[in-house]
């Protein structure tokens, strides 16, 4: 079915709305395509920022963890 055969069956209203919907799922697209670029640089960050959390905190301790207390006792009484 060609334009003109949609045009004089259905009439102008039924073709601009067609022609607008089809410009609708293009300009959507077109928008939607920088998000998802921005959307997989933020994963990437992210997996990177969870890989380095992850590598910190499975290390062993380079000092002795409690710095509250003296780690030898003096000798003698009180």
């Amino acid at each position: 079915m060609s334009t003109f055969d949609v045009l004089s069956r259905y009439g102008t209203a039924a073709l601009l709305r067609f022609a607008g919907a089809v410009a609708l799922f293009l300009t959507l697209h077109l928008i939607r395509i920088p998000l998802v670029l921005v959307a997989r640089v933020l994963e990437g960050v992210m997996r990177r920022i969870d890989g380095y959390a992850v590598r910190q905190a499975s290390a062993k301790p380079t000092s002795p963890i409690n710095h509250f207390f003296a780690h030898t006792t003096p000798s003698g009484g009180a």
